[in-house]
C-alpha cells in the first residue's frame, strides 16, 4: 500500500491556544497534550484513522461542542483527507459532525494555526440522550483520498490562514 500522509501533534502552545478559545478550563493542558494519541487504524483492512478525544467531555441532546484535537495531517498534494464520525457513534447516539464531512486540504497543514484539525460534534439525540465521550475513546474518523482537477485550471492562490480562510484574500 502506498504511504502518502503522516499524522503529527500540533505544537503545545497552538493547543494550549485553542482549547483557551474553545473554553476548555483544564488544570494541566501539558498533561492532555503529552497524552494525545496520534490517529491510527484499528485493523490491516480499515480505511478510516480513528482520531481520540482528548479530553473527557459531555454533550447534550440537541447542543454541539467544538474540540480541538492536537492533531494536523502531512500528506500530498493530490489527496484530500476527509472526516466522519465514528459510525457507532452515530447509530448508537445518533451523534454528527455539523457539517456533515470534514475536508482537510493538503495545504492546510502550512496554515497559520499549524493545520490544526478541529471538530464540531452534535447530539441528534431522538432519545433526549446525554453523550459522554471519554478521553482516549474514538470519536471521528479520517480517510485520505486521491482527488484530481479539472484540465483547465489554473488556481495559483496560496492558502494563508486556518478554518475558513479559503475564500479570503491574503
Amino acid at each position: 500500500m502506498r504511504k502518502i500522509a503522516r499524522f503529527e501533534k500540533v505544537s503545545y502552545e497552538q493547543f494550549e491556544q485553542d482549547m483557551k478559545k474553545c473554553n476548555f478550563v483544564l488544570e494541566d493542558i501539558k498533561q492532555v497534550y503529552d497524552q494525545l494519541e496520534l490517529p491510527k487504524r484499528a485493523t490491516m483492512g480499515s480505511a478510516g484513522y480513528d482520531f481520540f478525544a482528548p479530553i473527557t467531555f459531555t454533550i447534550k441532546p440537541h447542543e454541539q461542542i467544538l474540540v480541538p484535537t492536537g492533531i494536523r495531517a502531512y500528506m500530498e498534494q493530490d489527496y484530500v483527507l476527509m472526516l466522519f464520525p465514528r459510525s457507532s457513534l452515530g447509530f448508537k447516539y445518533r451523534v454528527q459532525m455539523n457539517n456533515t464531512v470534514g475536508i482537510i486540504d493538503s495545504d492546510y497543514y502550512g496554515a497559520s494555526n499549524q493545520g490544526h484539525i478541529f471538530v464540531k460534534l452534535y447530539n441528534d439525540s431522538a432519545e433526549e440522550q446525554e453523550v459522554t465521550i471519554q478521553q482516549g475513546q474514538g470519536m471521528l474518523q479520517g480517510i485520505f483520498v486521491p482527488f484530481g482537477v479539472t484540465v483547465d485550471d489554473e488556481v495559483d492562490t496560496v492558502r494563508v490562514g486556518g478554518i475558513g480562510s479559503t475564500n479570503k484574500k491574503g
